[in-house]
């Protein structure tokens, strides 16, 4: 005789977080909402809707399969679905804690008792613990308390391989011609994939789905044995390349499974270092991405906790709105765009570099609103979370949070575009040139950019080379010009 109701939302799909973990299929019910306002309100990629909507219909068949009773509805908004479901079997009704505040905020009015989550390494609580006084957040000081904390890659109390940091390895440029990075496997779709696409409302957009993107958990670990047995490796030396004939490099493409449960940091994190101790494994491979998990993305996520305000931040006071390439309704001669564009629409990701250097880049640099590329992120991206859309976004992105994620903004011109990958070649723009018809826009709105927000970067000491030689620019009125005119041709779609 079920007695309660375990609510699990749809990025929460595993049986050991928060409230499953306890779940006992002769007492627990099970309740999956899909909620028809959250799916269509929005143009999301129809590769991410897919993999939300699958990964959770699998999940429920999952738990039927475990002996759970399971309400698998849809309904026009979540607080309809729970009312529904609390006229047909009544309370309690209990959910793990969601990870975002609105999630958060929704459940408390309908009602919904939260349990503690675990579905990441450091709750809010012990990073807020953590944190303290301290006058600035550091990852890496946060990082180096992480692994003392959790015990990865420790010998005894100090770091394995005596070094906290390998990553002045792994920032070399792309190589010139070996791609030694096999291809990630493809889950073969079926039956239900084909009703899951089928399904999508008519506002979503990129390319369907053809397996790029695994929706169970027994598909996540075989992509995650693969990442260590095949990729990890050769992970790390260039890890800030990009390349227009290889969209994933040594990347392990994981974060959409970690995002919504189908894999859980800890499991992640031991796979690696179980390679690393066993020899499989460089140091300076294994450590690169244990850094990426239990420092940055912790990092992040207790961010997004600390600082409630990020989608509205806009220290720059940058207004301009989506460009018409952003939005796919016009084409840019900018290749690295365009090429990184063409990769969101075909697989809705392309990994860290591209997305910060590139697209945040020339949003930045063309003074597009904040929250525009915020909101058009998190409908693009696989792995897109609120949680991670504001530290990332707001903050390193696009600085509008005036400093709190990073001391000076991620902008640059087009020399760190031409050597860290090869779009540069078939381009019809010169990086070399700030001027002229064929110079790089991000080249002429860099040095631009520097001299609009010299109230506010002045007197960062971070940027204080770069004004030093913005000051000895002979051409500065010429590259003025020819900013404003880039800047109105890319908001106008001819550029």
């Amino acid at each position: 005789m079920t007695s309660r109701t375990i609510w699990v939302l749809g990025d929460q799909l595993n049986r050991d977080i928060g409230a499953l973990g306890t779940a006992d299929p002769s007492r627990d019910r099970v309740l999956l909402i899909e909620s028809d306002a959250l799916l269509s309100g929005q143009p999301y990629h129809r590769q991410r809707l897919h993999f939300v909507i699958a990964s959770m219909r699998r999940f429920g068949g999952e738990l039927a399969a475990a002996g759970f009773a399971v309400d698998h509805r849809s309904a026009s908004t979540f607080g309809e679905g729970v009312a529904a479901h609390r006229k047909e079997y009544g309370d309690p009704i209990i959910a793990t804690e969601p990870n975002g505040r609105e999630m958060r905020s929704l459940l408390d009015r309908l009602g919904v008792e939260q349990v503690r989550s675990n579905q990441f390494l450091t709750h809010p609580d012990e990073f807020a613990d953590w944190a303290g006084d301290r006058p600035r957040l550091r990852m890496e000081d946060f990082y180096r308390w992480q692994r003392r904390r959790l015990g990865y890659l420790m010998d005894g109390d100090e770091p394995a391989g005596g070094r906290w940091n390998y990553d002045a390895e792994n920032r070399q440029p792309p190589p010139r011609s070996e791609r030694p990075w096999p291809p990630p496997p493809l889950s073969r779709l079926d039956e239900l994939d084909r009703e899951v696409i089928a399904a999508l409302p008519p506002t979503a957009v990129g390319a369907d789905p053809v397996g790029w993107w695994a929706t169970s958990r027994r598909a996540a670990l075989n992509r995650l044995r693969h990442f260590v047995d095949r990729v990890l490796p050769m992970f790390g030396p260039h890890e800030d390349a990009m390349l227009s004939d290889n969209w994933h490099l040594a990347h392990s493409m994981l974060s959409p499974y970690l995002n919504v449960g189908l894999l859980l940091p800890g499991e992640v994190c031991d796979r690696v270092e179980d390679a690393y101790r066993e020899g499989r494994v460089p140091i300076a491979s294994a450590e690169g991405f244990i850094r990426q998990v239990i420092g940055w993305r912790e990092f992040i996520w207790g961010i997004y906790w600390r600082y409630p305000d990020q989608r509205d931040a806009n220290a720059l006071g940058n207004d301009q709105p989506l460009p018409p390439a952003f939005a796919g309704t016009a084409p840019t001669d900018m290749e690295c765009v365009s090429s990184t564009l063409a990769d969101l629409d075909e697989r809705s990701w392309v990994h860290h570099i591209p997305r910060l250097m590139v697209l945040a880049n020339v949003a930045n640099l063309f003074g597009v609103e904040p929250g525009a590329v915020h909101d058009w992120m998190r409908q693009r991206f696989v792995d897109a979370a609120n949680w991670v859309m504001g530290p990332n976004v707001m903050g390193m992105g696009m600085w509008a949070d005036g400093g709190l994620m990073s001391t000076k903004p991620y902008v640059s011109g087009g020399a760190y575009i031409n050597r860290m990958s090869d779009y540069c070649r078939g381009c019809r723009f010169d990086p070399k040139k700030r001027v002229g018809d064929d110079a790089c826009p991000f080249t002429t709105l860099y040095w631009d950019f520097l001299d609009r927000h010299r109230e506010v970067l002045g007197t960062n000491h971070r940027v204080a080379r770069q004004y030093a030689t913005l000051d000895r620019l002979s051409d500065l009125e010429e590259l003025r010009e020819r900013a404003a005119l880039v800047i109105g041709r890319f908001g106008d779609g001819e550029l």
